[in-house]
């Protein structure tokens, strides 16, 4: 199975955004629907790439960010880091850290994180209220 990212746009109104069974953690000193959420899945998925990777939970921790580029204008970018930057802002979901720089922040606001593991796929999903449009290739949004 190949790793793969899928990003969702908004959904319609009555519409979820995740899937029923993918519940969404807050992070620690977060209210429910601010800043980031991971789900369980999300979470515990990040903590075993952690560990295979030899990233530190103590010093270490996922980024996720946005940058320019792909079909829609904006792509994002998911990946670990050793240590967070001046001007992140840090989420902690248990014993895992999300680090976010500040321009990403303003498109990833309100997002989830979500893990998904099928016998068709598997990857991470992007579930962006921010996001107005995502392209055919799946990788690449504008807000």
């Amino acid at each position: 199975m190949a790793n793969m990212v899928t990003i969702e746009s908004k959904p319609a109104e009555g519409a979820f955004a995740a899937p029923a069974d993918a519940k969404p953690v807050a992070a620690a000193g977060a209210a429910p629907g601010q800043g980031l959420q991971l789900t369980e899945r999300a979470v515990k998925r990040v903590r075993v790439a952690m560990a295979k990777e030899g990233v530190s939970p103590d010093e270490g921790g996922l980024r996720l960010g946005v940058m320019g580029g792909g079909c829609s204008g904006l792509s994002y970018s998911i990946k670990f880091d050793a240590q967070p930057r001046e001007r992140d802002r840090i989420y902690k979901f248990d014993d895992v850290r999300v680090f976010v720089d500040p321009k990403s922040f303003l498109y990833l606001h309100g997002m989830t994180l979500d893990y998904e593991e099928t016998l068709m796929r598997q990857g991470f999903n992007f579930i962006n209220p921010n996001s107005t449009r995502s392209c055919g290739c799946g990788s690449s949004f504008s807000s």
